[in-house]
């Protein structure tokens, strides 16, 4: 079973200062995992992390992350405001985005980001707006087809289709891109890919890296371009059910090396620097939802409501997404009851959990929703005028720190025209 991170009289004590319901971080565990991804990779002198901010847009978690030496990952103008807010600057700002609007290009290039281009034809479209090519940038790369791993070591198959996602360069474009920017003026030049979410295999990262290392060992040869950066992007998963292995960081950092090793070193490339996008990995376990229940229904099912909603977490309304449920103050009790857990939207499908095998609950009951920490309050919405809930710190020394405030319904009005 899951354990959460707080306990049932910590969470007594937290509801008497901040009402439900409430997303929990979990700063001990944010600093540590973020210590054992820089470990697993120190072999990598360039080694970067650019967190995935679209998972966790918060500028006290940024900030905490930046203490533990991680740039950042961002896809919008929003989220390059933000990360200028909290500090960040220069080559720890790492800029992907696609369909991508003008004014944010050239944002990203006052602030000294790293661009990482996601079609040929931005490379005009690049040049025209900001006047110039950088010295250093980078291509994303979609190599097409179905990205298939196998069977991994833990028994996982990582498959996914990059042949029908809308990201990155095809392999000859890749090569007239290249050329193309140098023609324009780039001299340092990076790899980016992602080609599987969520993967539960230790084996997805080497995999993927050995793909990368190859292609630019190619499109060196064929361009004559210095490739400095290779960047694995995200998709190192974590364990939504408690049955599930957990990636070890460590071993896939070690196959990475196996794999640089064995490709790039021999073809007089080893001054390579890995970059990685984590988002999920980085802050998932480390952010609990915790809300209260208010009802039970007993109909044709058995109904527990809570007073979080989709608005609050929106992966299990729209994915099917599974997230472990605990009945704070039950751990230990029989999960003999089945439950669908809801929230309160006029919609069917907001649901936490569906058949659910719980112990018996009861109206007033703590629950806490696992690994919300990514994608969790970043998907937030406000469908049936219902509010994005606060975000709350549990801090190294167990105290609270509040790091977004519940939105009010005056928030939500004043965007509004009203005469």
């Amino acid at each position: 079973m899951k354990k959460p991170f707080v306990t049932l009289e910590q969470l007594q004590e937290i509801v008497k200062q901040y009402p439900t319901p409430f997303h929990l971080y979990d700063e001990r565990g944010i600093r540590e995992n973020a210590r054992a991804l820089n470990r697993a990779f120190c072999w990598n002198p360039g080694f970067q992390e650019h967190f995935a901010v679209k998972a966790t847009p918060n500028p006290q978690v940024l900030k905490i992350l930046r203490e533990e030496g991680c740039g950042v990952d961002c896809s919008s103008l929003t989220e390059l405001l933000m990360c200028q807010r909290c500090g960040f600057s220069g080559e720890e700002i790492m800029f992907s985005s696609n369909d991508t609007p003008a004014e944010e290009f050239a944002l990203a290039h006052q602030l000294g980001a790293t661009i990482n281009l996601d079609d040929i034809t931005h490379i005009d479209f690049l040049k025209n707006t900001i006047g110039t090519i950088p010295k250093k940038i980078s291509c994303r790369y979609n190599p097409g087809g179905v990205f298939t791993l196998g069977e991994s070591k833990e028994g996982f198959q990582v498959m996914d289709n990059p042949g029908d996602a809308k990201y990155g360069l095809t392999r000859p474009q890749m090569a007239q891109a290249f050329t193309r920017l140098k023609e324009l003026g780039a001299e340092e030049f990076g790899i980016h890919a992602f080609l599987a979410s969520n993967t539960l295999s230790n084996d997805y990262y080497p995999a993927l890296a050995a793909i990368l290392f190859q292609t630019a060992v190619e499109l060196k040869e064929e361009t004559g371009c210095h490739i400095t950066f290779i960047n694995l992007s995200g998709g190192v998963g974590v364990p939504y059910r408690p049955d599930q292995p957990a990636n070890d960081i460590a071993v896939i950092g070690e196959g990475v090396r196996k794999a640089f090793e064995e490709i790039l070193v021999p073809a007089g490339m080893g001054d390579v620097a890995i970059h990685t996008e984590l988002g999920r990995f980085m802050l998932a376990p480390y952010g609990h939802l915790v809300t209260r229940v208010l009802h039970q229904k007993h109909i044709y099912k058995e109904y527990i409501g809570v007073d979080a909603c989709a608005a609050n977490l929106m992966r299990p309304a729209i994915y099917g997404a599974y997230h472990h449920i605990t009945v704070m103050g039950k751990e230990g009790a029989p999960r003999d009851h089945k439950y669908d857990v809801t929230g309160s939207l006029c919609e069917n499908c907001d649901k936490f959990a569906v058949d659910r095998m719980l112990p018996e609950i009861s109206t007033g009951d703590l629950l806490v929703i696992h690994d919300t920490g990514a994608h969790g309050h970043a998907m937030g919405y406000q469908y049936n005028g219902r509010l994005r809930s606060a975000e709350i710190l549990l801090q190294e020394d167990g105290s609270t720190r509040l790091i977004r405030r519940a939105e009010t319904p005056e928030d939500y009005f004043a965007t509004a025209v009203w005469d």
